[in-house]
């Protein structure tokens, strides 16, 4: 499989950065994909028909196409789901540089990347009561202390985080998962007492539902606030009722990189790998 993204160290050497409120996806780019990018604007029709085809057979899903990004040997095309489950994620439209082709009828997708993003909008689906109280909580605290999340549109763009919004973005990469994705593809309007029962019959462990915090400072060149950090962190170990998951907070300062669409940097605040929260 060729590789797609960057390493840590190529990021670093030509990363710029961009306040997060005006941060929409422009400027996201792949390895080697300057070519194939150009190629790809000539074929965005076609890659949109190609892409949707893809999500329409392979997962019976109905998707909207937000962004193409070339990549080395092919775009990266990041789509949304149209009603539930609701998830973003991408896949990949092969390209031949020699000669031009978008091979719209050969469109992959990375193991595992389209299964769990299902598998998470399902989790979102079925537990909308528990995320609402999450989300009431993560915007509660923002507005105590001046912070924001990512824009809309930049989760759209660029994000592929499963079920996500402007403040985390969530990920399932576990085989005793794909009972759900049986039953998906064998009826996608399936009811959410049946999937909440699929989820019972697993017996989820917390350490396989992945939820990733990213929030941010809303005024420019300050450092992350300690103590907005402290309160968030303490908000998520004490609350009841927030769905089941392995949680880890960031708080960064008001920039993000335009290449890479993330924010980690040296003041960023963290809890995280080997100390996530668990909610059970």
């Amino acid at each position: 499989m060729e590789k797609l993204f960057m390493s840590k160290e190529e990021r670093f050497n030509k990363e710029k950065y961009v306040s997060v409120q005006e941060y929409t996806g422009q400027g996201y780019d792949l390895r080697n994909g300057s070519k194939t990018d150009k190629i790809a604007d000539d074929h965005l029709d076609e890659i949109d028909e190609g892409v949707t085809k893809f999500f329409k057979e392979e997962y019976k899903t109905d998707v909207i196409v937000h962004n193409v990004v070339g990549a080395q040997g092919g775009a990266s095309v990041f789509v949304e789901s149209k009603g539930e489950p609701h998830f973003y994620t991408f896949a990949v439209v092969p390209i031949d540089k020699s000669t031009e082709e978008v091979k719209v009828d050969k469109v992959w997708s990375q193991e595992g990347q389209v299964e769990n993003a299902l598998f998470t909008g399902i989790y979102g689906m079925v537990y909308e009561e528990e995320f609402t109280k999450l989300n009431n909580k993560l915007a509660e605290v923002a507005g105590k202390y001046n912070l924001v999340g990512k824009r809309g549109e930049a989760v759209a763009n660029v994000g592929a985080g499963g079920f996500s919004n402007t403040y985390f973005y969530m990920s399932m990469h576990d085989k005793s998962f794909y009972p759900l994705l049986d039953q998906y593809l064998k009826n996608p309007d399936t009811n959410i007492e049946k999937f909440r029962e699929i989820f019972n019959e697993i017996n989820v462990d917390p350490n396989n539902i992945l939820i990733t915090i990213h929030m941010f400072m809303a005024e420019k060149e300050v450092d992350p606030n300690e103590e907005a950090f402290n309160e968030l962190v303490t908000a998520i170990e004490e609350m009841e009722g927030i769905p089941t998951g392995a949680y880890s907070i960031y708080l960064h300062d008001n920039r993000i990189g335009k290449g890479s669409a993330t924010a980690g940097k040296d003041n960023t605040l963290e809890r995280s790998n080997p100390n996530k929260i668990i909610k059970k």
